[in-house]
């Protein structure tokens, strides 16, 4: 739609002509009508300026989709990176964590919400949010006594990645990974700066429940993890780099990571382990008294735009639920193995829950194993 056309729709919408629905249907506006200059219908259009700052994941955000964000609005974007929810909510936590955004995974919105962190979001500011063409799973978990927190963003597994230039030995369990690491793999293992994964996937080596908080049970995990620690190259969140360069060659890992490694990288092997693990979904949510709401509404409308999610999914490579977005992407992406697996992978994942994140318990295994 371009101004001439879209000037005609504002003045009908001024006159009353057609309903506030209808206006947001027609034109996807909100943050276009910002962008142009435009303003009319001050409840769905507001003078855009200064700067929004996402905390997002490494590796997450397409950066052409937020340089055009800047240029159609001249809203300069800043990213916070984190490793974890846990750290994002330690900085929303001692105040003033100058966020707009953040993207939660599923299991954090809940802590997020109670502590009054992000906002119920106002739906009409975001009218290219349609929950109808998102799996039915991705909004229930968006979802807290009726009110809408937050908005789907993509979705995957956790699970672990090997690369089998050096690493010979077929791999396929926790067991697998654990042992491997702590005999012939020694020195070239990684594992996640992310607590609730990290001891998920030591339970997971008992067979227990990626989200157990029963006290026998996380003793056996710290244990294993205190018995890892001397045998891995390094704890990190970011450790792409260390795969590619050969330092490291077995990694806890995302799915995404795990697809962006294997576009660059043919001996890299994504494995969803045999005992289980995780499946997971991140979203966009608004902080509740941030700096710039009118641009962090803008800036998540703009994400959602089907055209501009499909270019995300160039750089996160992560699954995505929007139906819309689906339909832009090439039709082999929905049956990559890394990307969509097969059921009876899927079968035995567990979505993290809120009380296994914020378990102290298990804070102070993960806060001993990286101190180990």
């Amino acid at each position: 739609m371009d101004r001439k056309e879209l000037s005609i729709w504002v003045e009908k919408y001024r006159r009353g002509d057609i309903s506030r629905r209808n206006f947001l249907k027609v034109t996807g506006i909100g943050a276009t009508m910002a962008a142009l200059g435009l303003r009319s219908a001050p409840a769905l259009a507001q003078e855009l300026s200064g700067t929004v700052t996402l905390a997002t994941w490494p590796n997450y955000q397409n950066q052409a989709n937020i340089d055009a964000f800047t240029a159609n609005t001249g809203v300069n974007v800043n990213m916070a990176i984190f490793g974890s929810n846990e750290e994002m909510m330690a900085k929303m936590q001692a105040g003033d964590s100058g966020f707009d955004i953040v993207v939660p995974s599923n299991y954090a919105i809940s802590p997020y919400a109670k502590a009054k962190f992000i906002e119920p979001l106002d739906l009409s500011l975001l009218p290219n949010y349609d929950p109808s063409v998102v799996d039915p799973r991705f909004v229930e978990q968006a979802t807290i006594d009726g009110n809408t927190y937050a908005v789907h963003k993509n979705w995957g597994t956790s699970g672990f990645v090997v690369n089998t230039d050096t690493v010979k030995t077929p791999f396929t369990s926790w067991k697998d990974y654990f042992d491997g690491i702590r005999g012939e793999y020694s020195g070239y293992g990684i594992a996640l700066d992310h607590p609730l994964d990290t001891v998920g996937f030591a339970l997971k080596y008992f067979g227990y429940s990626f989200n157990s908080i029963e006290d026998s049970q996380l003793k056996q995990a710290e244990e294993l993890l205190l018995d890892l620690k001397p045998h891995l190259f390094a704890i990190s969140s970011d450790f792409q780099p260390m795969i590619r360069s050969g330092d490291a060659s077995i990694a806890m890992c995302w799915s995404f990571d795990a697809k962006q490694l294997s576009r660059d990288m043919s001996t890299i092997q994504y494995v969803i382990a045999s005992e289980g693990g995780e499946i997971w979904s991140d979203f966009y949510t608004i902080i509740n008294g941030g700096q710039n709401r009118p641009a962090a509404y803008a800036l998540v409308n703009h994400m959602l735009e089907p055209t501009v999610n499909a270019k995300e999914f160039d750089v996160h490579g992560s699954a995505i639920s929007d139906s819309r977005v689906l339909a832009l992407l090439p039709p082999e992406v929905t049956t990559d193995p890394i990307l969509y697996p097969a059921k009876e992978l899927l079968t035995p994942l567990e979505f993290g829950t809120a009380e296994a994140m914020t378990n102290p318990h298990r804070t102070e295994i993960m806060a001993r194993f990286k101190a180990a």
